[in-house]
């Protein structure tokens, strides 16, 4: 019933409001909705100055519409009682025949004269600082979103939050931005409410004076006295709430956050007490003025010591702390560590990628720069997503004081898998033509290559000899790429399979349900995508990875097969990888050691192996191995060919001795268009180049 209520209260109030314009209230109720419009204007100014931050209070703009239309419906209102019926200062409601004779004495001069004075504040003063300070403050949220936004992301991305906490960061941000852009426009109906209410005055002035000499038979100065009287009434209750509005506008646009919960009044009092020497001077200038001739000295006299004492008492309280302060770091040793068990449980989470920086290299974080380590990292993320199919977790960066000088580790799931260094000030030249630049000889942590870390300013000089040019980040970031790539399908989670299989739902909903749960787990989906991005195959088109394994998983769930029928759905993609201007360059096997090879594979726990003796083995590595850095050094990758039963035996055993030798089965190749150019053929005995 509450929440209904709640929900009814202000469409009720909207429709009310509109009424109100239309048809005549009766005095009583006019009096009654003149204290409400006074008090809900109280009350906002008085929530504006509690509230923690601006934010708390989103509805004020919304808020400042319903109570300028709320007042200028009470004008309507109001105005129709004045102008209508028999004269008399009662006729228009007791509120207003009060503001009209005891607050201005009666005096219609008096107040007309206050009331222009209030008239002037609101709109010269309040009003137009207030909207300049929300259209800059707008301006300035709208600005800084972009800034935030990076900032939260590099929170997600060092682990500092979790994916809840960056979604609800982000919903501040915008509902910031949403609140400024609203305060923009609200203040535009704050100004248009105070010369409203200059119009209307003047209208029951001028329609007062009328309608008393003419309809009501009056004098001039009877009539003046009236309606006159009366509209300043009006015009002082419509007035002052409008001020009130107008002050919480100014209030809620110009204040800070504070975590205080007694609000704005106690950073007030805080802040401008805070200086114990201020205070003093301000007391003494007082007491100074005091003794000019002239001047009342007992409100000089009186004001200069509560300022001193202020001080004085201020002083003591920064004492107090200080000791206070000295006791606490005195017991800080013998007090408990006080973790709560989620504390201890958050502590012991291993993260599953992380960056380890010496504490030289923490200028690497944070730089708002392309050299911005988070920011690269970011980078790198998307780049992985895009290109591979699955979301890199979170790398959390924190620096160590066991690391050695310029050095950084790499680790996943709390094991180290990459180290190198990155030296503060230089950059790293790559190249053949390094004897004329300073440093000792390195070798980059990914491919290899010989190179120099040298000073910054000598990076042209580098350039200009023919080295390539590396910054520390980039380093640093290619370094963890290589390692995402090759350590992609220990990343890929269970979790990380549900989130990729809940998105191909939405889209795809048949795929999905044909294959999970009728023929395969989500355990044993996530084997098959292990097994592809173990080979560095891409599995952004998941449908069509969900087909292969809906049609192959009715015959079989052996994990070697699954991932071949997605091979070779996925052939024209996977071939695509190593075409080189409309060429694909192979090694393939002599048939009849082909078949040779087919007669020894042997069914594992781990998938298929080859049984050949030592001798065998090594003579085809050999071969492979020469066929391989030939075809490298004209320039050409090569890819190595073999029939779809025996492609994962023969790729574990070409890993062992070639990593970097992609193996590729007949049936991939089926479905591409690429011509093809065969660089060699290994034999049982010796490998025949073309």
């Amino acid at each position: 019933m509450r929440k209904i209520i709640f929900q009814l209260a202000t469409p009720v109030a909207i429709v009310g409001i509109i009424m109100l314009m239309m048809f005549p209230i009766p005095s009583w109720l006019l009096d009654i909705l003149l204290i409400m419009s006074i008090m809900l204007s109280m009350l906002a100014l008085l929530t504006t100055l509690f509230v923690r931050k601006a934010l708390d209070f989103s509805v004020f703009p919304t808020l400042v519409l319903v109570a300028t239309l709320f007042r200028l419906g009470l004008n309507v209102a109001s105005t129709r009682l004045i102008l209508g019926g028999s004269g008399g200062t009662d006729k228009a409601g007791k509120v207003i025949e009060a503001f009209g004779t005891f607050v201005v004495g009666g005096n219609f001069v008096v107040g007309m004269v206050v009331f222009l004075i209030l008239v002037i504040i609101n709109f010269v003063v309040i009003t137009n600082g207030a909207g300049r300070v929300a259209e800059v403050g707008a301006r300035f949220t709208l600005d800084a979103m972009p800034g935030k936004q990076m900032a939260i992301d590099a929170d997600l991305n060092a682990g500092l939050i979790d994916e809840d906490q960056a979604r609800k960061r982000r919903a501040e941000v915008t509902a910031e931005a949403d609140f400024y852009g609203a305060m923009d426009g609200g203040t535009k109906f704050v100004k248009g409410d105070a010369i409203a209410g200059i119009v209307i005055t003047l209208i029951n002035l001028v329609g007062g004076f009328i309608i008393g000499m003419v309809i009501d038979s009056m004098s001039a100065t009877d009539s003046i006295k009236t309606y006159a009287q009366l509209t300043v009434g009006d015009g002082l209750v419509s007035q002052i709430p409008a001020l009130l509005m107008s002050s919480a506008t100014g209030i809620i646009v110009t204040r800070a956050n504070t975590d205080a919960n007694e609000g704005v009044g106690k950073d007030f009092v805080g802040q401008l007490s805070q200086s114990q020497m201020a205070m003093y001077i301000a007391g003494v200038a007082a007491l100074l003025m005091g003794v000019i001739p002239g001047m009342p000295k007992l409100p000089f006299i009186i004001v200069g010591g509560v300022l001193i004492f202020v001080g004085y008492q201020q002083g003591l309280a920064v004492k107090r702390a200080e000791a206070e302060a000295d006791m606490m770091v005195d017991e800080e040793p013998f007090k408990p560590a006080g973790e709560t068990p989620e504390q201890l449980i958050e502590q012991m989470r291993v993260p599953a990628l992380e960056i380890m920086l010496s504490p030289d290299l923490i200028d690497l974080v944070g730089s708002n720069t392309d050299a911005d380590l988070l920011a690269r990292v970011r980078g790198l993320r998307r780049k992985v997503a895009l290109e591979s199919g699955f979301v890199v977790p979170p790398v959390r960066t924190r620096d160590s004081v066991d690391l050695p000088a310029s050095t950084y580790v790499i680790r996943m799931s709390g094991v180290e898998v990459g180290r190198g260094i990155a030296p503060g000030g230089r950059v790293l030249a790559l190249g053949d033509s390094l004897d004329d630049l300073p440093g000792d000889l390195v070798h980059e942590p990914v491919f290899g290559l010989t190179g120099k870390w040298i000073p910054i300013e000598l990076r042209y000089n580098a350039e200009i000899s023919g080295a390539t040019v590396v910054d520390r980040v980039s380093v640093l970031i290619t370094h963890l790429g290589a390692l995402v790539a090759e350590n992609a399908a220990r990343l890929l989670t269970r979790e990380d399979v549900r989130v990729l299989t809940d998105g191909l739902k939405q889209t795809n909903p048949s795929v999905v349900d044909e294959l999970i749960p009728a023929h395969l787990s989500l355990g044993e989906v996530q084997v098959v995508l292990q097994g592809l991005l173990e080979e560095q195959v891409a599995i952004l088109d998941l449908a069509r990875i969900f087909e292969a394994l809906s049609v192959r998983a009715k015959q079989t769930t052996d994990p070697e097969q699954l991932v071949e029928a997605a091979r070779a759905e996925l052939g024209p993609a996977i071939v695509a990888k190593y075409v080189i201007d409309g060429v694909l360059r192979v090694i393939t096997l002599d048939p009849m050691f082909e078949q040779s090879l087919l007669e020894a594979v042997r069914p594992g726990d781990h998938g298929s192996q080859l049984a050949l003796d030592p001798d065998r083995m090594e003579s085809f590595l050999t071969q492979v191995r020469a066929v391989t850095e030939a075809s490298e050094q004209t320039g050409f990758s090569v890819v190595l060919v073999c029939a779809p039963v025996l492609r994962p035996a023969l790729r574990k055993l070409v890993n062992l001795g070639i990593a970097r030798l992609p193996v590729l089965s007949y049936s991939e190749m089926s479905g591409a268009k690429v011509m093809i150019e065969t660089m060699g053929t290994i034999s049982g005995s010796h490998a025949i180049s073309s």
